[in-house]
């Protein structure tokens, strides 16, 4: 057994559970240098590093960290730049412990190696020291257009760059980041201190911006290709349309989905009173939902100083959000209503929410997803009392782009459908990210962004031929 085994894993220090849930301040601190080159002594540099086949973007894991080791963090962050043009925000939000983490051997035995944790100090170390600029590939006098600045339009737009692409992205909201601004909140990924300096890189590959273009209304597809000159157009304009339950007393007032929710206070800063942003929290919020979006609605809604509590329908093993956010939300004094589904909502005489009527449920055979399928227990209904509930239930793609598309094919879902390679059903237009899969992750739709990018320089290249 190598010293590396028997180093235990370094813990990341954090701010105060009670004095971090009365504010937006970011939770996790990060590794200073000694601890992340501790932490970095404890790869083994397997032979077959299974960390690098679980990462979605293949990230050359073992050699960004022996870089780290050795004391060489500008080469660790060249090395991680490959393949990562967000290594700052992956090392923040991806779910590490079911990709990279949940690969690593030590954590057969005891604990993985903390890959996310190393990634963020490689990313924070480059954004404080001014590196070199990535060097792009001279201009080659083609054009492409990106829909949407998330993660998958930004890695897409990256890639384009750096081979000589000119790129310009379209983003309908008047921040640049989708849903790095208005999504994922402030604790959780500082916006001006790491998501705009991440962008700023992006920008200075050549990276076009102009925002408050809603393509599907201001332009559309066919405009960019047939009127401004655009060969290819890709598009990642993610899934911002929420779900509901349908069930009665939705319409009432104070229901609203997390997508509003959070985007009133990340991207409008409803959190800050020097803005005039309306928000409804009142004394108590329920948060529908066991996902990262209803952690990040919970734990939101206590910032702003309600009583919040989660409603979810499975047990808590079968949470689908991260282990780390589940912790943090309980620490921060988060209540829990485990095996509980909402049945309707309660208004008063007013129209507004005074709370929720809900069954118990209890867990039967696994369904098509593999987790036991709830179902509710007979006689079990009963109120709990609230001002507000928070639909966190998943989101799906806005129909308006494949609406507007003529040939571009859509599943079921409202999904847009692409091969791998990003390559849609209409010629010259590829797609990625949460508008192809659904809600997904971060580094998921920065991958195929990625994949897109390649796929539209093959397609271009063929048309010159």
């Amino acid at each position: 057994m190598s010293m590396a085994n028997k180093i235990p894993r370094v813990p990341v220090r954090e701010q105060d559970p009670q004095r971090r849930a009365t504010n937006f301040e970011e939770v996790c601190y990060g590794y200073d240098t000694e601890e992340a080159q501790t932490e970095a002594s404890r790869c083994l540099h397997c032979k077959h590093p299974r960390c690098v086949e679980a990462c979605p973007v293949n990230i050359r894991i073992p050699d960004f960290i022996a870089a780290l080791h050795e004391g060489d963090p500008a080469r660790a962050a060249a090395i991680i730049g490959e393949d990562s043009s967000l290594p700052s925000v992956c090392g923040r939000v991806c779910p590490q412990e079911t990709q990279c983490e949940g690969a690593c051997i030590l954590g057969i035995k005891g604990e993985p190696v903390a890959i996310g944790k190393l990634e963020r100090y490689v990313g924070d170390w480059q954004l404080e020291h001014a590196a070199e600029p990535v060097r792009t590939a001279p201009r080659n006098g083609h054009r492409v257009a990106v829909v949407g600045s998330g993660p998958a339009g930004l890695a897409c737009a990256s890639d384009l760059a750096k081979m000589g692409y000119e790129v310009k992205i379209f983003e309908a909201l008047h921040k640049v980041g989708g849903v790095l601004v208005y999504g994922i909140p402030e604790f959780r990924l500082p916006k001006e201190r790491i998501v705009a300096r991440e962008i700023e890189a992006v920008r200075a590959l050549g990276v076009e911006f102009e925002t408050d273009v809603i393509v599907g209304r201001t332009v559309t597809v066919d405009s960019l290709l047939d009127d401004e000159g655009f060969e290819a157009v890709f598009i990642g304009s993610g899934a911002g349309l929420p779900r509901f339950m349908g069930i009665a007393g939705e319409n009432l007032n104070g229901v609203v989905s997390a997508n509003e929710f959070l985007t009133r206070t990340n991207l409008m800063h409803a959190y800050d009173p020097a803005y005039d942003t309306p928000i409804q929290v009142g004394r108590r919020v329920v948060v529908v939902g066991g996902g990262n979006v209803a952690m990040d609605a919970v734990r939101t809604a206590k910032r702003l100083g309600a009583e919040a509590t989660i409603v979810y329908r499975r047990s808590e093993k079968e949470l689908p959000a991260r282990a780390e956010e589940v912790h943090h939300a309980r620490m921060e004094g988060i209540e829990f209503r485990m095996l509980t589904n909402p049945v309707e909502v309660l208004g008063d005489e007013k129209g507004w929410v005074r709370g929720i009527r809900c069954v118990e449920m209890e867990l039967g055979e696994p369904d098509a997803s593999g987790r036991r399928a709830p179902v509710p227990k007979a006689g079990s209904e009963f109120e709990l009392a609230c001002d507000v509930v928070v639909m966190a239930l998943g989101t799906s793609p806005n129909p308006l782009l494949a609406a507007t598309t003529a040939g571009l094919a859509t599943d079921r879902r409202g999904c847009i459908s692409a091969d791998a390679a990003g390559a849609t059903t209409r010629a010259g237009v590829f797609a990625g990210g949460d508008a192809v899969t659904g809600a997904a992750t971060v580094i998921l739709a920065m991958g195929a962004g990625r994949a897109a990018a390649k796929a539209i320089d093959g397609y271009i290249r063929s048309l010159a031929q």
